[in-house]
């Protein structure tokens, strides 16, 4: 199978050459001048590229089919990318009271950012007492109130007060902030 050098041109790529302008304004018609520029640009890649083919009776014909037919693997292809963002779109992204498209998952630095951040706060609590630490995280992490802790923990309220003010003095030394 031999590929024909472009100085020896077959009747496709004499075609090509024939109609090249025309092939330009049939697709911008349909879709656009750059898209259309890029399809005729690949249907010469494509009759460049072929071995000494068959005899073509219509040269014309097969461009615009050609083209035609890569014209429509465009558009499936748009069309499956339009719907794949869609699909992604809808279950990433919210509509905020303002109307503005919002995505409501955490890029990937401030997931790691806050992981570390997670880290070097359990480091600097298992620095504490384990009575601090318990306090610590059934009030903030579990959410209940110091009352609920103290009824929880069998001390009073007022050591589970000290307890929340010494963690987050703590937490504040060790966290800067």
């Amino acid at each position: 199978m031999r590929i024909r050098s472009m100085s020896n041109s077959s009747p496709l790529v004499a075609a090509f050459l024939a109609r090249r302008a025309a092939l330009q304004r049939y697709f911008a018609r349909r879709v656009g001048d750059a898209e259309a520029e890029e399809i005729v640009q690949e249907i010469f890649v494509r009759i460049a590229g072929l071995p000494e083919p068959e005899e073509v009776r219509t040269p014309a014909g097969y461009l615009y089919r050609l083209g035609n037919n890569l014209m429509l693997d465009r558009l499936r292809q748009n069309r499956a990318r339009a719907a794949r963002d869609h699909a992604w779109r809808d279950s990433h992204h919210v509509i905020a009271p303002s109307g503005e498209d919002v995505s409501d998952t955490v890029a990937a630095d401030e997931a790691l950012i806050a992981r570390d951040q997670v880290r070097r706060m359990e480091a600097a609590l298992a620095e504490l007492p384990e009575g601090v630490q318990r306090s610590f995280r059934l009030h903030k992490l579990e959410g209940l109130s110091h009352a609920e802790v103290a009824e929880r923990m069998g001390v009073s309220r007022s050591l589970i007060e000290k307890h929340m003010m010494r963690a987050l003095r703590h937490l504040m030394t060790k966290l800067g902030r």
